[in-house]
């Protein structure tokens, strides 16, 4: 017997072609510079439209609506802040210092980039209040991840669980810096009490790098 194909079905088979894909990627990276420049409240379908060579009305074909837009756009964001703080750790062979450049990358990115902050600021309130945190705790599992595995070559005394602290401090500590910002230094000593680790000035790394 012929089983009929659904639309979502349909849907995921058209998703799986080279074209789809790229058709898809275009429009990611549009919300992607319309996010980085203007904020949350300007990536809107016609936006994104005006800044790719795609339709209004062929965004929704590739896209259920625009939060799944929005979402991977901010996705794609947090691969790129990621790959910058990975490169500054293995800039290092020590994993020390691996871990305090990371922990430098990743504050001094938000002290030079504050518009940044703000959008990250506006899609964690904007994700609560639709409900919609899925997408959101999987970037923030994406995140612990790395810390972890850069305080599992340190102290193996439950990596993951320091991780999660550490992220929730640094969190705070981005909100912080947009309103009173602390130096490296301040920050370093905050973050080697809570992670039970040598202090960053105390290693080949050092401060001032």
């Amino acid at each position: 017997m012929l089983r009929t194909v659904t639309p979502s079905e349909a849907r995921d088979a058209r998703s799986a072609t080279p074209k789809h894909l790229a058709k898809r990627a275009q429009i990611i990276e549009a919300a992607r510079q319309i996010l980085a420049r203007d904020g949350l409240q300007a990536c809107t379908a016609r936006a994104v439209a005006d800044a790719s060579p795609l339709t209004k009305s062929a965004i929704h074909y590739y896209f259920a609506d625009m939060d799944e837009i929005i979402d991977a756009a901010m996705a794609a964001h947090l691969t790129a802040f990621l790959d910058t703080v990975r490169a500054a750790a293995d800039r290092h062979a020590d994993a020390v210092d691996r871990f305090w450049a990371a922990m430098q990358s990743y504050v001094e990115t938000f002290d030079k980039q504050p518009n940044a902050a703000r959008l990250w600021f506006a899609y964690w309130l904007d994700s609560g209040q639709r409900s919609r945190t899925r997408p959101l705790d999987d970037m923030h599992r994406e995140v612990t991840a790395l810390l972890a595995e850069l305080l599992a070559h340190i102290t193996p005394e439950d990596p993951k669980a320091r991780a999660h602290a550490l992220l929730s401090y640094l969190l705070g500590t981005v909100v912080q810096q947009a309103v009173q910002p602390l130096s490296f230094p301040v920050l370093a000593t905050e973050i080697a009490r809570l992670c039970g680790i040598e202090p960053a000035g105390q290693t080949t790394f050092g401060l001032a790098k």
